[in-house]
């Protein structure tokens, strides 16, 4: 315990614990874009890996809590490096000129991670613990069921969930905003560990911007596919008409613009 404290007491220790968390949280990200692209498989793809995490608790929710506790950890680093800083400069730059070395993502990284800690929230209550009043279709995501086995229909959750125009746009935005964080924090995150030089740091921040960019048009292949392309049309249109025959709320009763 009082190695911790130690490390946390120290600016040095804060840095590394802001930089190991940003690691682990960038895994995360890919691994979480990685699994949510069999979207563009057949559904039963996606369908068996959602049923998947859905029937191993004893998987997910440490994953969970594992990610819970690095995005405290680092957001409490975050802050607490940013109040050190302000503090040992409390009169400011004598010139108001922005240090040469900063760009906006630097400048603006605290500013960028609180919203996106608020679109994870949102992300949650979303697609996570399905709250019927965020997801702005009128119909809640726990009645869409697959008609040949009964569970949850994650394929179909997603195609009405993205249906709605104003929340593939937050999507969208938000996405943005995490991956202009991610290209400055990636390589920052190589200099906090002690990783990076002269030589290797164009490499790393190409890298960082090469990693950035392919999240950023992962996560937003989704919602663009099914608002421009209205990808999974005729599967929602297959499945609102085999529960509808049964007697049985449609599935996508409330899909519009042609994603239906």
């Amino acid at each position: 315990m009082n190695l911790l404290q130690q490390i946390w007491r120290s600016s040095l220790g804060k840095k590394y614990i802001m930089a190991l968390s940003g690691a682990g949280m960038f895994l995360f990200v890919v691994g979480h874009l990685l699994g949510n692209l069999q979207f563009f498989l057949p559904p039963e793809a996606i369908n068996r890996y959602g049923h998947f995490l859905k029937s191993t608790p004893e998987i997910l929710w440490p994953a969970r809590l594992g990610l819970l506790a690095l995005v405290g950890l680092h957001i409490a680093s975050a802050i607490t490096l940013s109040g050190q800083n302000k503090a040992a400069r409390p009169q400011g730059y004598a010139s108001k000129a922005k240090p040469l070395d900063a760009t906006l993502a630097s400048r603006t990284m605290l500013f960028s991670g609180l919203i996106i800690l608020a679109f994870i929230v949102y992300h949650l209550l979303h697609f996570t613990v399905l709250v019927e009043q965020v997801n702005f279709t009128g119909l809640s995501f726990e009645e869409l069921y697959q008609p040949n086995n009964g569970e949850m229909d994650i394929y179909a959750m997603m195609v009405c969930g993205f249906s709605v125009w104003y929340v593939s746009l937050f999507y969208i935005v938000a996405i943005g905003l995490l991956c202009f964080h991610l290209g400055h924090g990636l390589a920052s995150m190589f200099q906090s560990l002690g990783l990076r030089n002269h030589v290797w740091a164009p490499r790393i921040a190409a890298f960082a911007r090469l990693a950035s960019l392919l999240v950023f048009l992962g996560y937003i292949s989704m919602p663009v596919s099914v608002l421009v392309f209205h990808h999974g049309q005729e599967y929602a249109n297959r499945l609102k008409a085999d529960i509808g025959g049964g007697g049985r709320t449609p599935a996508v009763k409330v899909l519009k613009g042609g994603a239906k």
